[in-house]
């Protein structure tokens, strides 16, 4: 019966830390992200690492291979 009663509690204060952090005010606000494809990128996008490197050469903040093509699309905060 203590077992049951304790495992209840354990259950209960779990909900309630859950129901918290789901509802606490929510300050962070959400942009936009904007994507282009690449100018300076050649070849087949292989990495994200370089397509993204490639991009920051550009004035971007990052980049990413998307497609079946597999070209760089470099993205930035919009």
């Amino acid at each position: 019966m203590a077992r049951s009663v304790s495992f209840v509690s354990t259950i209960f204060v779990f909900l309630l830390l859950l129901l918290a952090t789901e509802m606490g005010p929510r300050m962070v606000a959400e942009a936009r992200t904007c994507e282009s494809q690449s100018h300076r990128f050649k070849g087949p996008c292989v990495s994200d690492t370089n397509c993204a490197s490639v991009c920051r050469t550009e004035r971007f903040s990052g980049g990413h291979c998307r497609g079946f093509r597999r070209r760089c699309f470099c993205t930035k905060h919009c």
